[in-house]
């Protein structure tokens, strides 16, 4: 026997909030579709880039190896820090080490003449389209600090995520995916895991949605054998009347409310997700061009060509992370921990770029690369190095950027940001710019306050606009 419960309200507010269940449908809609209202309301500005892939390094790549050719490092190598530069706190706590010299041979690439190291090779065939930035600077000199802050703003966890950010200010273009989604390179740990893709005070709905590393992508994408298509619309449908029913008097609840809207979205993904994750659809040239033929770069390659394929479907942003579980730290043995990992990334991201731009993608799509920051000039254990948040290098490629340039600088041994100094908050605010958002304008209101993802620090490095 149906049961129809009918409750009388008793005020205007208790009518808007049982109708809210009925506009929940509605609000659905409008936050999941292609044409997210936040889009117009929240582009400020004409801009290229429309996707962001975000190449992270977990653990800190060392920049003096990389893309910051030093010269006087090894002149100096074995000797101690020089008298005129200020010492600074290292995380390990190491004092009086002698400076380590760089084992790399160093080449100068496209008609700018970028130096990269020869664990770069293939990355640096694509010098005339980055811009890197040599003076990136952040708050945290430990990994929990440093990827947090790099993520979020902040060295302490419950802030919104980049891509939340983004996907709060833009929405997302396809109405069947996440607009935000991650994938880590191994099934290792991220340190402080799933808050570096969170949507801290904002609804849960704009946090980030982590995609496998190997197999099938996306879990439970199937449904369960002997239930079609129809049973499971109608198993969502009651499961979503009852959700609202529940949400009705606890609207603070957002986890409740982004559950809600996960299971539609979960329903829509069954359709569309499983073509825009079907690598098998791929030329085998083009996963030779990833490096999916070599047991080295295979993991990354694909991770990278599935990035690829989910732009182009629409999702807005998408961060592939390396050395999950901070495998980038090298505090000792740089070389072996180094030249493992650069070989397993360079090929794939030359890969990425290369089909980006052959495809006409590159220019709506900001490809990012960095870690959470940078090593310091200074050896530990006799072969490493320690972190350096003072001073390190991240580059940018596509999405409005100028290719083929150095921003920024270091000094003579890379320990310090000397010019144009880009902190954390202005990196956040720079990207938001190239996504065509004014920072200062993208605000959310919590606990009576308008917050914003630089904590009005940062503003964005213009130069480095086409």
């Amino acid at each position: 026997m149906p049961c129809h419960r009918y409750d009388q309200p008793t005020s205007r507010r208790d009518f808007l909030q049982s109708a809210g269940c009925g506009f929940g449908a509605v609000a659905l809609a409008a936050l999941m579709n292609e044409n997210n209202a936040a889009a117009a309301t929240l582009a400020h500005r004409a801009a290229k880039a429309k996707h962001v892939i975000f190449l992270f390094m977990e653990g800190g790549p060392s920049h003096l190896d990389t893309f910051d050719y030093k010269p006087l490092l090894n002149k100096l190598a074995g000797q101690s820090l020089p008298a005129s530069f200020k010492p600074p706190i290292t995380a390990m706590g190491e004092t009086k080490s002698p400076l380590l010299e760089c084992k790399r041979t160093w080449k100068q690439y496209g008609q700018g003449g970028l130096w990269v190291s020869d664990w770069f090779t293939n990355v640096a065939q694509h010098a005339d389209d980055l811009a890197v930035i040599h003076s990136c600077a952040s708050s945290g000199i430990n990994h929990a600090g440093g990827v947090c802050s790099m993520n979020t703003g902040s060295v302490f966890g419950g802030r919104p995520s980049l891509g939340a950010w983004a996907q709060y200010g833009l929405g997302s273009e396809n109405r069947n995916l996440p607009g935000f989604v991650v994938i880590k390179d191994s099934e290792a740990t991220v340190v402080n895991g799933a808050r570096n893709w969170g949507n801290g005070f904002m609804p849960a709905v704009y946090q980030g949605v982590e995609f496998a590393s190997d197999g099938t992508p996306i879990k439970y994408l199937d449904n369960p054998k002997g239930v079609d298509r129809k049973r499971q619309r109608d198993k969502l449908d009651l499961l979503g009347a009852l959700n609202r029913d529940y949400n009705a008097t606890r609207q603070s609840n957002t986890e409740l409310d982004a559950r809600i809207k996960g299971y539609e979205l979960a329903y829509q993904m069954q359709a569309e997700a499983p073509e825009a994750v079907d690598l098998s659809k791929e030329t085998e040239a083009t996963k030779a061009l990833y490096g999916m033929d070599d047991e080295k770069t295979a993991v990354y390659g694909r991770n990278c060509l599935l990035a690829r394929r989910l732009i182009e479907n629409g999702v807005r942003f998408v961060q592939l992370y390396s050395g999950a579980g901070s495998k980038w730290d090298s505090h000792k043995g740089i070389e072996v921990n180094h030249s493992k990992l650069c070989n397993a990334v360079d090929k794939p991201i030359a890969g990425l770029l290369t089909d980006l731009k052959s495809r006409g993608l590159l220019e709506e799509t900001l490809v990012i690369w960095g870690g959470e920051f940078g090593r310091t000039p200074m050896s530990e254990q006799g072969d490493g190095r320690d972190h350096n948040p003072t001073g390190f290098t991240m580059w940018m490629a596509g999405g409005g950027v100028k290719g083929g340039q150095t921003y920024g600088m270091t000094d003579e041994l890379g320990l310090y940001a000397v010019e144009d100094r880009l902190h954390v908050h202005s990196i956040h605010a720079t990207l938001l710019y190239l996504l065509g958002i004014d920072h200062t304008k993208l605000t959310y209101n919590h606990k009576g306050l308008p917050e914003r993802i630089d904590q009005n620090e940062g503003k964005p490095y213009t130069k480095l606009l086409v």
